[in-house]
């Protein structure tokens, strides 16, 4: 660090470089952050592993106790989270609660959208902020309804019925058509408009469910949407059809290279052609467009060449997990944080998450603590206990001064150098911040080191602190 300080000083190395060579260590040391708690309200005694949990702490505080399902986070201020439960209910953060980082800190909810007629019935699926103003949110759910809500006064401005039930939408973060590409259980993608509030069109071709769907940040009539029959299609909503081809893991030359683009411009595909030899559930591009990532049940990530479809050939080895039917968000790190070419992937490995290196695949961290296997609630009241196997259900990037088709080109907010979030089907939304070089090692109270199984940490340091104590406490005398 000191040389590169060096550097900077002396002219060596550049702004632009400095920036990236300083974001690219602080992407490479994130770790948990138990000190940060978000408290839904709700009560009861956590069952961890089957054994009821002897912490006060870790007992009574969930963001949803029935699960979090969903999560979301705006991009301009990277101030506002909304959460999504397995319950129906959404809630909203604040995140700037925390006025100083390096004190523990329980956030509150500032709004809760609880279940009823008006609002969602099931569990909500996937939410998504306005483009272009963080004033307004989308969310949907298992009841079919993709709803519109004002996030200053957590209401519902508009509902669409879908009829079928919808795994994940997206909303283009560069167009002004305002257009929202649903995937439902109907293997036809569903283009909702808020303008007139219908549902205008409908992409047919799929052969099965639609779990994935994602925008380019380039153009902003693309579309690239993902199934449950393994393949993903590219869509000009434009065009008459709208249908523009599909990703082949066979394809490593790309279309100018392997005689499917015709001298009239217009592309062949082979008709069996696919992505994956299983459900795609998650797709997303790079902030600039260049690339396009998709993952499948075939436990499988794939980066793809926008502009030729060519399979890139990454390999990410074979610790990916991923066994989940339903829309899984992952996403890579922002133009402007890394050196071109260096892209990071962020991606929820079930029980982990992996920062892996965009174009070799190579794991460049695991981060881990995501608490027990399995856990549960015991609710006194209702004389009631729950059990459910915890995975992570969804993560999002903190990010500020985002625009067009950037998530945020500043790490972090105002109180904090970076953050990442993720959701869990324990109840629990945690948080994971970049290690600080030079930074004193977190010495909270003894509750917050026994949170996400750090019972023995605890104790390991309890220890020491004794042996410090009972040399440092003798009376030395000198004759």
């Amino acid at each position: 660090m000191n040389q590169l300080l060096l550097d900077r000083a002396t002219g060596l190395t550049g702004p632009n470089v400095f920036a990236r060579q300083l974001t690219t260590r602080l992407l490479t040391s994130f770790a948990p952050a138990p000190q940060y708690r978000f408290d839904g309200g709700e009560r009861g005694i956590a069952v961890h592993d089957g054994e009821a949990s002897s912490s006060d702490a870790a007992t009574s505080i969930w963001a949803h106790q029935a699960g979090v399902s969903a999560l979301a986070l705006e991009r301009f201020d990277g101030r506002i989270l909304i959460s999504g439960g397995s319950d129906a209910s959404i809630k909203l953060w604040d995140l700037e609660q925390c006025g100083n980082p390096s004190h523990p800190h329980t956030f509150k909810s500032v709004g809760v959208i609880r279940s009823s007629a008006q609002t969602h019935k099931f569990g909500i699926t996937h939410l998504s902020f306005y483009p272009f103003d963080c004033a307004a949110f989308i969310s949907t759910s298992y009841d079919q309804t993709l709803k519109l809500w004002s996030t200053e006064e957590a209401g519902l401005s508009a509902s669409f019925s879908l009829g079928s039930k919808i795994y994940t939408h997206a909303i283009s973060p560069i167009a002004s058509h305002l257009l929202v590409a649903c995937g439902t259980q109907h293997p036809a993608v569903r283009l909702v408009d808020l303008r007139s509030g219908s549902s205008i069109q409908a992409l047919t071709g799929h052969g099965g469910a639609i779990l994935a769907t994602s925008w380019s940040p380039r153009h902003e009539h693309v579309l690239a949407t993902g199934s449950v029959d393994g393949t993903v299609r590219l869509w000009d909503i434009r065009r008459a059809g709208a249908f523009i081809g599909m990703l082949d893991h066979e394809d490593s030359l790309g279309l100018y290279h392997n005689g499917l683009l015709g001298s009239d411009g217009k592309v062949k595909t082979r008709a069996s052609a696919k992505a994956h030899a299983a459900p795609v559930n998650s797709l997303t591009w790079t902030d600039d467009g260049n690339y396009i990532i998709s993952a499948g049940h075939d436990n499988r990530i794939r980066v793809w060449d926008a502009a030729t479809g060519r399979n890139t050939l990454a390999s990410f080895g074979p610790s990916i997990r991923n066994s989940q039917l339903a829309s899984i968000t992952m996403f890579t790190s922002s133009v402007g944080l890394v050196h071109p070419g260096r892209e990071l992937l962020f991606w929820p490995n079930e029980t982990e998450i992996l920062v892996c290196d965009l174009h070799d695949g190579r794991i460049v961290t695991r981060l881990r603590g995501t608490g027990a296997a399995v856990a549960g609630v015991r609710v006194a009241s209702r004389k009631s206990e729950r059990s459910v196997k915890n995975r992570i259900s969804s993560i999002v990037w903190r990010g500020a001064g985002g625009s067009a088709g950037s998530s945020g080109v500043v790490m972090g907010g105002t109180n904090m150098p970076g953050a990442l979030f993720s959701a869990h089907l324990d109840g629990q939304i945690r948080a994971w911040v970049p290690q600080l070089e030079g930074a004193d090692e977190y010495e909270g109270d003894e509750e917050f080191a026994r949170l996400d199984g750090g019972e023995e940490r605890a104790k390991k340091r309890k220890a020491l602190d004794d042996v410090y104590k009972s040399l440092m406490g003798k009376k030395i005398t000198f004759t």
